[in-house]
């Protein structure tokens, strides 16, 4: 499963995006100016998205990656996608 796919999945379960979820984060101490607290660690923000969103280890862990910052947002035509920063790198030197 692509990583999009993740996002589409974790969007059609909860009704909350990416950006949504940054917002939660952001109100529960998790997040300050939309970057990861250093002393926050991904076991716990797992464990808020699958107790208070249900959500499984492993799509939490989607979401935890957009914290970090280790997916890359591309937008066109009005959709926001993500996609692995790798991937991008690699295409942006023609390989």
């Amino acid at each position: 499963m692509s990583f999009q796919a993740y996002i589409d999945n974790i969007q059609a379960k909860t009704g909350k995006g990416p950006n949504d979820f940054k917002k939660l984060a952001e109100k529960k101490g998790f997040l300050k100016n939309g970057q990861l607290k250093p002393e926050v660690k991904a076991g716990e923000i797992v464990a808020w998205l699958k107790e208070d969103f249900d959500l499984g280890h492993g799509h939490a862990m989607a979401i935890v990656a957009v914290f970090k910052n280790l997916k890359q947002t591309i937008v066109k035509k009005g959709e926001t996608k993500y996609t692995d920063r790798d991937a991008i790198k690699k295409s942006s030197k023609g390989q």
